[in-house]
């Protein structure tokens, strides 16, 4: 018997799903302006989200709640290195950092694996569906709006063991409404969904404050400039 917990997580988070598109950072990248330093701490911030999710699902690979979703290939931890080697260089590993927000959402992934190994569907469920869904638009706006040659910097976005994501997701919603979940646990993980929605839009939200730092202080630059041409062209002016 069909549980539809596929239709009930989408339905149970659109109002979550509409407020992370509506944040600043989100909105920003969707039309095409995209901070290259912001974007690799945003690479940085999903390769700690990432390697916590991949871990908790091994760990917990045998689980019933789990066993029927766990996909290696959908796996995100070896993209992302590729690209950080790209936006970092070969010694990210001394340079990248969890941010507080990916420090809080991972701080969770790790106590739901441990405590509550059934509501990791609901962590898998929001990035990796989002990433199948999505990812192809942003991978083509991401590599517009920072001029990147080729893949170079976009291996997240790829999925090579996928031949074709349109069956992949659909096999996914009906692995996912296989699961034996009772009322109880659809709710819990529907809740669980609405928290990672929530942990994710703080990762944003920190990358908009530090989105907005550099667009001020390109303003003040250019101002300065201006001020700096106007002087320049006014004595030019008085010596005539």
């Amino acid at each position: 018997m069909s549980s539809k917990l596929a239709e009930q997580l989408r339905e149970g988070t659109t109002k979550s799903h509409s407020m992370a598109e509506n944040v600043s950072f989100v909105k920003s990248f969707l039309g095409g302006v995209v901070d290259k330093n912001a974007y690799r701490q945003l690479v940085a911030n999903l390769y700690f989200v990432y390697v916590a999710i991949e871990k908790q699902m091994f760990l917990n690979k045998d689980h019933e709640l789990i066993k029927p979703i766990y996909f290696t290939e959908l796996n995100r931890k070896l993209s992302l290195e590729q690209d950080l080697v790209h936006y970092y260089g070969n010694t990210w590993q001394d340079q990248i950092y969890m941010s507080e927000a990916t420090q809080m959402y991972v701080k969770r992934i790790h106590a739901v694996g441990v405590n509550q190994p059934e509501l990791l569907v609901a962590h898998a469920y929001t990035r990796y569906m989002g990433d199948l869904s999505g990812g192809q638009i942003l991978k083509k706006i991401a590599q517009s709006a920072m001029n990147l040659p080729d893949n170079n910097g976009l291996a997240f976005y790829d999925f090579p063991d996928i031949k074709d994501d349109s069956i992949f997701k659909n096999h996914y919603r009906n692995q996912l409404n296989s699961i034996p979940v009772n009322k109880d646990q659809i709710a819990d993980i529907i809740a669980e969904a609405n928290i990672a929605f929530t942990l994710n839009m703080k990762m944003f939200q920190e990358l908009n404050s530090s989105f907005i730092k550099i667009m001020l202080m390109l303003f003040v630059n250019a101002i300065g400039n201006l001020k700096i041409n106007v002087n320049f062209f006014q004595r030019k002016n008085s010596i005539k």
